[in-house]
């Protein structure tokens, strides 16, 4: 049972990172309501404990920190201002904590148009993946007013192992987070063009992973995705196309700033091939398949 003086929760986004982040502020005594397109995960999140919301709007009613989980802009400010959003039903001076992905000045827009109505919106975006945040441990990148930061700094602490204030005005977390996901991105299709190169060489590619994650080359997206190429596993833990929405971003916010971002215009390319040979919701390490099937190269679990 919650304790009185706990904010009332809601997490908009079950998907495999709202659901896990709905889940350890139940675990650490908020009463949390989940809402997601899929009935199927409102029901889940309810069996678990949790209360269920049709709508955005209904979600957003009885809770003082919104917590939104979804994967763009377009969603967000639908979750936001479209039908039976939470902007219809959020108490005045509420929080909306906005955890997507985006291009900085959707998110400075976003967050003038709800802050024109009396509610705080916080730039949050969040790294680490969906174990981190079952467990409560993700690292997030926020930006906002100080009011943003207080009203939001419950769900926060149960959410984060590090939490980086980044600025007082949104839009900045969502450059850090960019900046990110341009690394991110590159070192994905880096270790996917290694690792098919390397069994293109007849190497035993188990030996390889072993020698590479203690040695130089070694980065976190080779140690962490290479696994699964390894055993031949491409369930979706992060999708081909979330890097191609991402890299895109980088591309498109490249371009205004007149600045050359070549590297990873290369990598944007690897992970549009990739989608567009029909792995675009597989795991991204399915940049590695893309490699292997067009050098006709053999990698675990692909048929010969």
């Amino acid at each position: 049972m919650s304790e009185p003086s706990k904010p009332r929760i809601a997490v908009i986004g079950l998907g495999s990172m709202g659901f896990g982040m709905a889940t350890s502020l139940r675990r650490a005594g908020f009463e949390v309501t989940g809402c997601d397109v899929s009935k199927d995960a409102v029901a889940r999140f309810v069996s678990e404990g949790g209360r269920g919301a049709a709508s955005p709007a209904e979600a957003a009613g009885d809770a003082s920190i919104v917590v939104s989980v979804v994967v763009n802009a377009a969603q967000t400010e639908t979750i936001l201002f479209g039908k039976d959003g939470a902007a219809e039903t959020l108490a005045r001076d509420a929080v909306f904590v906005s955890s997507a992905t985006m291009d900085p000045d959707v998110a400075r827009r976003l967050a003038k148009q709800l802050e024109a109505t009396g509610r705080h919106y916080l730039d949050a975006p969040i790294s680490g993946g969906a174990q981190r945040a079952a467990q409560g441990e993700l690292t997030i990148l926020a930006s906002g007013s100080a009011a943003a930061f207080a009203r939001a700094r419950p769900a926060l602490d149960a959410m984060a192992a590090k939490l980086y204030e980044l600025g007082d005005a949104a839009g900045a977390g969502a450059a850090f987070k960019m900046i990110n996901q341009l690394l991110a991105g590159v070192h994905i299709a880096a270790a996917s063009e290694a690792i098919a190169f390397a069994a293109r060489q007849g190497l035993d590619i188990r030996k390889v992973y072993e020698v590479i994650t203690a040695s130089a080359g070694n980065s976190w997206m080779f140690e962490n995705r290479i696994p699964h190429v390894l055993d031949g596993d491409y369930t979706p833990r992060s999708a081909v196309d979330i890097f191609v929405k991402d890299l895109g971003i980088i591309q498109d916010m490249a371009r205004t700033a007149k600045f050359p971002v070549p590297v990873s215009a290369a990598a944007l390319q690897m992970f549009l091939m990739t989608s567009a040979s029909g792995m675009g919701r597989d795991d991204d390490a399915s940049v590695a398949r893309m490699y292997a099937r067009v050098t006709g190269t053999q990698l675990p679990g692909e048929p010969k």
